[in-house]
């Protein structure tokens, strides 16, 4: 990520605990990733721009609304799904079993 690129800039102060980004946050230096693309702020997210002293992070991004945020959800459940149904057909196939 280039520092000369036009990015939003976010104030530490207005983010809250579970809210998503449709792009990756970078932390004020522009650099650094502080919270990759669809992925909720968690409390240590919070307690580490506290900690640091942070004032601002950057994104190209939006905050997710609601309905954004329960598609990706249902998006990575389908995935755990089937990669689990992957495993049980590769474990079927090599006839591997939990005891191995």
């Amino acid at each position: 990520m280039s520092q000369s690129s036009a990015k939003r800039k976010i104030e530490c102060s207005s983010i809250q605990l579970g809210v998503c980004f449709s792009a990756p946050v970078y932390f004020d230096d522009g650099e650094n990733m502080f919270l990759s693309a669809k992925n909720p702020v968690k409390k240590y997210h919070i307690n580490a721009i506290q900690r640091w002293e942070i004032p601002f992070l950057l994104t190209d991004g939006y905050i997710l609304s609601d309905k954004e945020v329960a598609s990706i959800a249902d998006e990575k459940a389908k995935a755990a799904d089937v990669s689990a149904q992957m495993e049980d057909i590769d474990a079927s196939f090599f006839g591997i079993t939990e005891d191995d």
